[in-house]
């Protein structure tokens, strides 16, 4: 944590945070509860989430904390079992592979737009544990225990418990028939499963979805389409350097078989991929985003590559582990303060933000009226300084459709496109708005305050402000 730094309200914490947020407190979000509810629905991390909260007393900061501890811990508690049954007898390795998870968590997993483990609480990390405790019991046949953190993965999430589930049939298919069906075949079968109808998009829709390229994989830089493919040959290497020391009479024989069976889902998702993303009649499809799969990909491959590292370059020689991580480590240290240049490292439960746009959300939330309804620039998450802090879940206030995290939300559930549109659109151009603007917005959609940069907008009460920003009434 302390290498990857940790910010409660942070990027899609906007979108899940304020779920247990309402359950907490009803009288919250008025307006716009269905920008955060589509998620809410699909996925227990907010009952779960506030019933920690309700039976412990904790303050919602102080509970986030230690849940996120707690994931950090469960990740790499998980990663030392599978680290275990990929090299028996070989402490070293086993260290290795849990060491560089540790030391990658917040590396960017090619171009979903994802890390292996975020820097806040959210579903995808409690998904991640999971699913690679799954992997551990499906290797030691404990189905029953791989079917129980299965159940445990798809309350939390309700896409990344699809890919260890899915890795863990495709091995267990490979087992047991590899040698009367051919691969092809089942590779065929599996991407079949990613083909259903593809439902019609509207225009609002497609304003959201072509705002996360990342969707797609025709949008992906070469480098991000490197890191999809170049982990395919990395397991096919790993494989032949299992088989290499099997034959030496050195046993590693789950190494072999779970990175040739990595090599088959990689492609059967590419393949995926594919398919969904480049014909223009599938684009809602999309939003499925096979290549997420790379996720759970990297946590094993870096548990893979860190064994071998152990065992082959760093051994016993603290000097080798201190040259690889000490650097490794502050490598991501310094990443992480580029994304979050205005905001602490490490915001820690009930300190005092100091980012000038999390103070003002702060004061938001302890001065204004419950019900308030909001309105700011749509892509406030985007400007230089406010390091991408979700305004619904810090401030805990109703908010207009932004252009950011919303039209994210939009982009898994059209359904929404056309309300989230409209909003936009009625909020742009901010910085040209003037008074008369903002009373439109009132007199349309209820917002009676705003958030405006400084200098400030003429005309607006602005009981609060600071380096950043002002915090108006709507006269």
């Amino acid at each position: 944590m302390l290498v990857q730094g940790y910010h409660p309200f942070s990027e899609d914490a906007e979108i899940y945070l304020p779920g247990a947020e309402k359950i907490l407190h009803p009288e919250l979000f008025p307006v716009g509860q269905e920008f955060f509810k589509s998620h809410a629905s699909m996925t227990l991390f907010p009952n779960v989430v506030a019933f920690s909260l309700r039976i412990t007393h904790l303050p919602l900061e102080a509970g986030l904390f230690l849940w996120h501890l707690a994931s950090i811990f469960l990740l790499l508690l998980a990663c030392w079992e599978l680290s275990g049954l990929f090299f028996p007898n070989a402490p070293k390795a086993r260290w290795g592979g849990v060491c560089l998870v540790a030391a990658l968590l917040t590396i960017p997993v090619a171009g979903t737009a994802l890390y292996i483990m975020d820097q806040y609480l959210n579903p995808r990390n409690l998904a991640a544990f999971a699913g690679v405790f799954m992997l551990a019991r499906t290797l030691e046949k404990k189905y029953v225990g791989a079917l129980l953190w299965l159940a445990f993965a798809m309350c939390m999430h309700p896409l990344m418990w699809v890919f260890p589930f899915s890795f863990c049939v495709l091995l267990l298919v490979m087992e047991r028939f590899e040698n009367r069906l051919k691969m092809q075949s089942i590779a065929a079968l599996a991407a079949v499963l990613w083909i259903p109808l593809s439902p019609a998009a509207s225009a609002a829709y497609h304003e959201a979805a072509k705002r996360h390229g990342y969707h797609y994989i025709q949008n992906w830089a070469w480098h991000e389409l490197l890191g999809a493919v170049a982990p395919l040959l990395l397991f096919w290497w790993f494989g032949r350097m299992a088989r290499a020391r099997m034959a030496r009479g050195l046993q590693w024989p789950v190494v072999e078989r779970v990175s040739r069976a990595f090599v088959i889902y990689g492609l059967i998702y590419l393949l995926a991929a594919l398919v969904v993303d480049l014909p223009a009649r599938f684009e809602a499809l999309a939003r499925l985003q096979p290549l997420r799969s790379v996720h759970f990909l990297y946590i094993v491959m870096f548990v893979v590559m860190g064994g071998f590292a152990g065992e082959y370059v760093l051994k016993d020689r603290l000097w080798r582990w201190l040259l690889l991580f000490a650097p490794l480590s502050l490598g991501m240290f310094m990443a992480q303060r580029a994304l979050f240049p205005a905001s602490t490292h490490v915001e820690w439960p009930g300190a005092a933000p100091k980012n000038p746009w999390a103070q003002a959300f702060v004061w938001i939330r302890q001065n204004t009226p419950a019900n308030s309804v909001f309105a700011f620039d749509p892509e406030y998450m985007n400007i230089a300084g406010e390091d991408e802090i979700g305004f619904r879940c810090l401030a805990q206030r109703s908010h207009l459709a932004d252009e950011v995290k919303d039209n994210g939300v939009v982009s898994m559930f059209p359904a929404l496109a056309e309300k989230w549109w409209a909003q936009v659109q009625a909020q742009t151009p901010w910085k040209s708005f003037r008074a008369e603007d903002f009373l439109r917005l009132k007199n349309t959609y209820g917002a009676n305050w705003v958030l405006v940069q400084q200098p400030g907008v003429a005309g607006l009460d602005c009981p609060y402000q600071n380096s950043a920003v002002r915090v108006c009434r709507i006269p």
